[in-house]
């Protein structure tokens, strides 16, 4: 085994930073272009009759929508994912149900704090194994075996499974991450928050539905920031 000296492993670590900083910023913009020439090609070569003003409205719609989601995601992920890992996280999807869990699993398994560079590394293995094992198993029960599941799964079970596999799975992420993070006061500030938002805020303005989630990781960053306990100086 060759034992690199700091010197070295730092500069290897700057590297590797630069090169998926590069490459991962060109995949993005690959896949944001491959994504939107499809149904820009339709608009504008299709036929189909959409008026500009039609396809500006469904854009403000989609913006009103998403757009809260779009600045608290990036927010959240970060300090658990790194920076590599985002570019794939983003590039494949499902983070919240699929490959944060794998992260938060295989960081715990060797002991990696999210947000070092260790941690930073397990991220980004986690999320290739989940990718791999995610093609693999719609390679097999989907293109494979699909229609044939389908066809034998009672429809009772496929609307038990519609309605609690997501809340099953996202209560398996708040747990593992609580553990994982073992930091009890941003975690009792982060129930307070939502509890606040859900049974206070939500009743008295029903209007802020659609922004709750983002009152909810700003409020929390906020009280945890300024309750946070400040480190003692070295003697």
């Amino acid at each position: 085994m060759t034992t690199l000296s700091p010197a070295q492993a730092t500069a290897d670590l700057a590297e590797f930073d630069r090169t998926t900083s590069r490459w991962g910023r060109l995949t993005m913009i690959a896949g944001l272009i491959i994504s939107v020439a499809g149904p820009l090609y339709l608009v504008l070569f299709g036929n189909l009759g959409i008026t500009s003003t039609q396809l500006w409205t469904a854009v403000a719609a989609v913006l009103g929508t998403f757009f809260v989601i779009w600045l608290v995601e990036p927010i959240t992920y970060f300090p658990i994912l790194g920076p590599a890992a985002m570019y794939q996280a983003f590039m494949i999807g499902n983070i919240s149900n699929k490959l944060l869990p794998s992260v938060l699993v295989a960081q715990t398994s060797i002991g990696a704090r999210p947000g070092t560079e260790r941690g930073n590394f397990a991220a980004i293995m986690a999320i290739c194994g989940a990718a791999a094992v995610h093609l693999l198993s719609l390679l097999v029960f989907v293109g494979i075996l699909g229609t044939w599941l389908i066809s034998v799964v009672p429809a009772g079970v496929t609307d038990v499974a519609r309605i609690y596999v997501l809340p099953a799975v996202m209560g398996a992420v708040i747990v593992q991450a609580i553990i994982s993070m073992k930091q009890l006061r941003p975690t009792l500030i982060a129930f307070a928050v939502v509890l606040l938002v859900q049974f206070v805020l939500l009743p008295l303005v029903p209007g802020l539905a659609m922004v709750s989630t983002a009152i909810s990781v700003i409020g929390t960053i906020i009280i945890a920031w300024f309750a946070r306990k400040e480190a003692q100086p070295a003697a």
